[in-house]
């Protein structure tokens, strides 16, 4: 479904969003109660770092936002810019853009890059813990019983496999080759998308 145009107004040839921080700016300011320029500067700094983070944002999280075909461009130049001086002219152009939004869209950004860093930190845990019962199998035969306690449904033939695979993977001299062994990894992989499955059933 279609974004429904936004309502606003055009400044010296910029089209200003009814509700956006720029559009509150110039409302204050109308009023006699406009921000000092140093709340001013923080403002715009904020919105552009922000805007600047939009260049990481995965594109499932982004799509949703359905952001301004004006800055989607100028995101696209900053990300193609190498040049130092470059890049910052255009983070204040991008900052401009960001200045254009409403209040609902601001937070809407907010909101996608919280739940892609989020992820990412969730991601991470899953790794140490995948990483934590790794060695803690190969080090422990007794530590399949208590994976097998804790993971009731796991595939305890497939894990006993992929434990002694590991463990004649090298010579316990040779940790590090033994650490870049396919059934080193193979066995991290297995143990990692068990976690993630049985975190999906909680």
């Amino acid at each position: 479904m279609p974004r429904k145009p936004a309502k606003g107004y055009f400044v010296r040839g910029h089209f200003v969003a009814e509700g956006s921080p720029l559009d509150e700016q110039f409302k204050r300011e109308r009023q006699g109660q406009g921000p000092s320029k140093t709340a001013l500067k923080a403002q715009s700094a904020e919105l552009q770092a922000l805007g600047e983070q939009l260049l990481v944002l995965r594109a499932d999280l982004r799509a949703p936002l359905a952001l301004p075909e004006r800055l989607l461009e100028a995101l696209a130049e900053l990300a193609r810019i190498k040049d130092f001086e470059g890049r910052r002219r255009q983070s204040q152009f991008v900052g401009k853009m960001m200045l254009q939004l409403d209040a609902e869209q601001i937070a809407a950004i907010r909101a996608a890059l919280d739940a892609q860093l989020r992820g990412s930190a969730a991601e991470t845990l899953l790794l140490h813990e995948a990483e934590a019962w790794r060695e803690r199998l190969l080090a422990d035969d007794a530590a399949q019983a208590a994976w097998a306690a804790e993971f009731p449904h796991t595939d305890a033939p497939r894990l006993r496999a992929l434990v002694q695979q590991a463990r004649q993977s090298a010579p316990k001299a040779q940790a590090q080759a033994q650490r870049n062994h396919r059934a080193y990894r193979e066995l991290f992989q297995w143990l990692r998308a068990q976690l993630a499955q049985g975190n999906a059933l909680d």
